[in-house]
């Protein structure tokens, strides 16, 4: 058995159900599960390992449920800079066409060193495209060596340019290809246990660029198999366009009468939903990653936050694609998810509408681990995961923010992490990537997005 000791914690923000926050509190962590919380002065005194975060906020480590590793290797490209989503990916699909399992392990490595550094802990990523003999087994790979908890999504799209899809003949599958090689990576890599490292996803890409054939079968296949179930939805007035055109329905709708609905299924942006399709999902329990940075990015819109929390739909949070941000910084996400839902309160804003640094924290901390299926995580309590990061506030950003040091993790400028632990291990320590070297990471990185570039 190998034990943690957390001490000293200027504060220690659990995230539990009544938003328990410790002052000069710690942990005392057994084989990568928390066994006890509290003041420090209740803890054990010694164990195999201490840490002493004197001066530090400590909260759960974040939990980034939408992401597309692989777009790290075309951040700020030109011609893609301005465009909204659908000219985005007409940009982008022939360089993506060009993607090898090299390119797939080195962006996920930048990908999951660069969100280590805010803090986060738990990556689903959403892989879509596999060209040149690309895989899922690549990217797993990759995020074992970083150290971070990944929910890797088998994505697919079946539904090319000459069957009317948006995406070009070459970089689609057939079904059967997608079904098959869903239930090889299944039966490789996904681990249903607690504390589990490793999860896969059934996650057709969208709409507008798989049959409702795929779909459907995809989620039959999925509960037989036991997955969650992701896909992108209502993300810009253009696919509810197409949704109309095609399949005479909205999307939502679409996705109910295809078995998308429960709480084993998330969908990623969820902008256009009206009153009703809110109330649908609440009561279905189905999930939404919200992703206020790539939705300002591509001009989409505002997903409706307020109506989602005040509904009860299942929130969490998500970076997007790293060439639709292009950042993968957690803790900004969080912020820039608190100003802009304070943003779209403006016009009627009341007593209440406010959205808080507490609550933008816990949707991308409890809401992330809602919505992912994993009641081991998203908050600091006995039995659950020791998945934390720790800030110092003993800096620049944070002078004159000693009052509230949880809410200034928001409120200030976001940095960099001192810490991140995952399953009781370092990943972050002394606010520097352990488990790996950022400059090789670098340096591998833009040699393989030149050469795709070329």
């Amino acid at each position: 058995m190998t034990s943690l000791l957390v001490k000293n914690a200027s504060v220690l923000a659990t995230m539990d159900d009544v938003g328990t926050e410790i002052v000069d509190g710690g942990l005392y962590a057994v084989d990568g599960f928390i066994e006890q919380i509290g003041p420090t002065l209740d803890l054990p005194a010694t164990a195999d390992e201490v840490l002493d975060l004197k001066g530090h906020v400590v909260i759960p480590g974040l939990i980034n449920t939408h992401h597309h590793l692989y777009q790290t290797l075309t951040r700020a490209l030109p011609g893609a800079q301005d465009a909204g989503l659908f000219d985005w990916l007409k940009t982008l699909y022939p360089v993506w066409a060009r993607l090898t399992p090299d390119h797939i392990r080195a962006s996920t490595r930048t990908g999951l060193a660069e969100l280590a550094l805010s803090g986060c802990t738990t990556v689903a990523d959403h892989l879509y495209l596999f060209p040149n003999g690309s895989k899922l087994d690549d990217e797993f790979e990759a995020a074992a060596e970083i150290g971070l908890r990944i929910h890797a999504s088998r994505g697919s799209m079946s539904r090319g340019e000459s069957d009317g899809g948006l995406p070009p003949d070459s970089v689609v599958q057939s079904e059967s290809v997608i079904l098959d090689d869903t239930a090889r990576v299944a039966a490789a890599y996904d681990d249903p246990s607690p504390g589990s490292m490793a999860r896969v996803v059934a996650a057709p890409c969208s709409p507008f660029s798989v049959s409702a054939d795929l779909m459907e079968q995809s989620a039959v296949q999925a509960r037989e198999l036991g997955l969650h179930m992701h896909t992108h939805l209502a993300e810009t007035m253009d696919e509810e366009d197409y949704c109309l055109e095609i399949y005479g329905k909205r999307p939502l709708q679409l996705m109910i009468d295809l078995g998308w609905e429960g709480p084993d299924v998330w969908f990623a942006h969820s902008i256009f939903m009206n009153s009703e399709e809110v109330a649908a999902m609440a009561a279905a329990r189905t999930g939404v990653a919200h992703c206020p940075s790539s939705n300002m990015r591509l001009a989409s819109g505002i997903a409706p936050v307020r109506r989602y929390l005040a509904a009860g739909v299942p929130l969490s949070l998500g970076v997007d694609g790293s060439a639709s941000n292009d950042g993968n910084h957690m803790i900004g996400e969080a912020r820039q998810a608190m100003l802009l839902a304070r943003l779209d309160a403006a016009p009627s804003l009341r007593g209440g509408d406010i959205l808080t640094a507490r609550q933008a924290l816990r949707i991308a901390t409890r809401g992330g681990a809602d919505v992912l299926g994993r009641p081991d995580l998203g908050s600091l309590e006995p039995g659950k995961a020791a998945d934390f990061c720790a800030v110092s506030m003993n800096r620049l950003e944070y002078a004159g923010a000693q009052s509230d040091p949880v809410a200034a993790l928001l409120f200030a400028a976001p940095t960099r992490v001192d810490y991140t632990y995952v399953h009781g291990k370092a990943v972050v320590a002394g606010g520097e990537l352990v488990t790996a070297d950022v400059s090789e990471i670098v340096r591998e990185h833009n040699r393989l997005a030149v050469g795709l570039l070329a």
